[in-house]
């Protein structure tokens, strides 16, 4: 008779074989044994198959790249460059419009706020030349006529006649002395041989007869001026009223 070993051994051969036509017939008896057996082995787990892999020409399944993140830096070195650039080049040229827009202006040609030089020179001549035609001596009136014609031109020659006509007029009856003294005086424009000055002066007007008296008064006008030479000349007198 077969053992347990046996039969179980010649049933996994009928199993795998392949031509099972040329196996012989189980008789009863070994059936009934195999049987017995089979009840009789413990519980064992089915063989795996070996896995046989990929054939030549099967082809791998496609990969799923993983999602990529979306970049939000900042840009490339070159964008910024150039961005940095048309922005650089628009302030040049709004610059540029704005600096010879503020050159064109009438104030920005104003030396008298930038030539501290220049704008002294005229002060101190300018001075000089109010003190000198608005003062008047009745003993010397030649020297007020030297004076109008050394620092008046212009307009300023006449309108000088109409202001100290009433002095020249008096002058020799009350004995008059006109002394004109500059106490502040401004420079409001200066451009090139061109001038006007803001003068600040007071005036003392002496009568030396037998009744001596003396009369004080404040004066504010503005004069134009102009350079002839190495010198500054008073061209207009502005004294505020019409």
């Amino acid at each position: 008779m077969s053992t347990t070993r046996h039969l179980v051994n010649r049933r996994r051969r009928l199993a795998t074989s392949p031509s099972r036509a040329a196996v012989a017939p189980v008789s009863d008896e070994e059936a009934v044994e195999e049987t017995t057996a089979l009840h009789d082995l413990p519980e064992t787990e089915p063989e795996r198959e070996p896995d046989p892999g990929p054939g030549p020409e099967s082809e791998p399944d496609a990969v799923t790249a993983p999602p990529q993140r979306l970049r939000t830096g900042l840009p490339g070195v070159p964008a910024l460059l150039c961005a940095l650039t048309i922005l650089l080049g628009a302030f040049a040229a709004w610059a540029f419009t704005s600096a010879a827009s503020l050159r064109d202006e009438p104030a920005r040609q104003n030396a008298a706020l930038t030539d501290i030089a220049r704008t002294s020179e005229v002060k101190g001549r300018i001075g000089e030349a109010v003190g000198a035609v608005f003062s008047y001596d009745y003993a010397s009136p030649a020297r007020s006529d030297r004076a109008a014609k050394t620092h008046l031109t212009g307009r300023a020659v006449q309108q000088h006649k109409d202001m100290l006509a009433e002095v020249r007029e008096l002058a020799p009856k009350q004995k008059l002395v006109l002394t004109t003294t500059v106490t502040a005086s401004g420079v409001e424009y200066l451009d090139g041989d061109r001038a006007r000055l803001l003068i600040f002066a007071d005036q003392s007007n002496t009568r030396t007869g037998k009744d001596e008296e003396t009369t004080y008064a404040a004066a504010m006008f503005a004069v134009d001026a102009v350079r002839r030479g190495d010198t500054w000349r008073i061209a207009a007198i502005d004294t505020f009223t019409r």
